[in-house]
């Protein structure tokens, strides 16, 4: 029988039926998010930078591992983590968020792992353009897409798997796509994929495949599992969906005052307080961020500040006179496209890309 951790009304503030399947407590120990106050960061510290493994983090033998590129090409090659350094070198410092992120709080919940609104970070990536890999290997014309697998292996939809994903050639070809082996300017640590993985800025996380083992032309669309049953917008189980792709336009607020220990309900003292956080959308800037500290009846704009490169969150700030009483805080943006962040989130099957603005209970004494 499954197990679940029951939240009553003892007096914690918490809603008595509050309750989580004992294997998404499970996965929550196995991964990690970014503590929102660590969004005061540019560049993520790479012991706060959130952490989502499908299945076990790989043993991976640098001595003997190989990357491999194969498939319809007119050069296939075997390449050494030394040769790969060699090759030439780019620096990127890009936003990641899990595309199941503020998946816990959708209601009725999808079940898996069960992220609040913490799997988002920013880090600086080192390694080589994958295109000029590409272009050495001598695509064939009859290809229409990149396959990338990763030497990580388990069950996922009763399937056993290497975990997945493809890229049309065009995205494959992007100047910004990254075979990194340094985050942060020191070499990959075991569980964010060393010695090597795919770097896709704009993508939700999923795209960036951790331990690479080969990479593969091939002549039509992927429909392994990660691409097919799961990163879709589905509305039903029997429902393919649209699948997930850039990250949509989201901002988050580094939690003001201080916190209870338990519930996490902010108090703040009386006066000016300066709120800050981050925003970000896929492959464009972000043109505005509004706060509202009534819950979302009205709107104030906020300041916005630098962001560490064209593919990273921009920060932004607003100066809050804050009055005694309960306020309810929200924060959102919009970018480039025009897209806002909607105040409540259009349910799908899977909990993915859910970009409702982020509400902050707070007491002001």
């Amino acid at each position: 029988m499954t197990g679940r951790f029951h939240a009553v009304g003892d007096g914690s503030g918490l809603e008595k039926g509050d309750s989580f399947h004992r294997e998404e407590i499970q996965l929550a120990l196995r991964n990690r998010g970014i503590p929102l106050e660590g969004l005061r960061y540019p560049i993520t510290p790479t012991g706060m930078h959130y952490l989502l493994t499908h299945f076990d983090i790989p043993d991976a033998d640098v001595a003997k591992w190989r990357l491999t590129v194969g498939g319809l090409v007119s050069n296939p090659m075997a390449l050494t983590l030394d040769e790969i350094r060699k090759r030439p070198v780019r620096r990127i410092a890009s936003t990641m968020e899990c595309a199941g992120n503020g998946r816990a709080l959708m209601s009725p919940r999808p079940i898996s792992q069960p992220w609040m609104l913490e799997a988002v970070s920013t880090a600086e990536w080192t390694g080589t353009p994958l295109r000029e890999l590409l272009a050495e290997a001598g695509i064939s014309t009859e290809a229409v897409e990149v396959l990338f697998t990763g030497l990580d292996k388990g069950f996922q939809g009763d399937e056993l798997q290497h975990y997945q994903r493809s890229l049309s050639l065009s995205e494959a070809n992007r100047d910004e796509v990254l075979l990194a082996y340094e985050m942060n300017g020191l070499p990959l640590q075991p569980q964010h994929g060393y010695p090597l993985r795919l770097i896709v800025p704009g993508w939700y996380g999923m795209t960036s495949v951790k331990w690479l083992d080969r990479i593969e032309a091939i002549d039509k669309s992927f429909d392994g599992y990660q691409m097919t049953g799961s990163y879709r917008y589905s509305q039903a189980a029997d429902d393919q969906g649209e699948p997930v792709t850039l990250m949509r336009v989201r901002s988050l607020m580094v939690p003001p005052g201080f916190p209870d220990f338990l519930t996490r309900t902010r108090v703040v003292n009386a006066g000016q307080t300066r709120l800050t956080g981050r925003a970000w959308a896929g492959r464009s800037d972000i043109v505005r961020v509004e706060l509202s500290t009534d819950g979302g009846y009205s709107w104030s704009d906020a300041n916005l500040g630098e962001r560490p490169s064209p593919f990273a969150w921009r920060e932004w700030w607003f100066e809050w006179e804050a009055i005694p009483g309960e306020h309810d805080l929200c924060v959102r943006a919009t970018d480039a496209e025009g897209n806002t962040q909607p105040l409540s989130q259009p349910l799908n099957f899977l909990g993915m890309g859910n970009n409702a603005v982020q509400r902050i209970s707070v007491m002001v004494e």
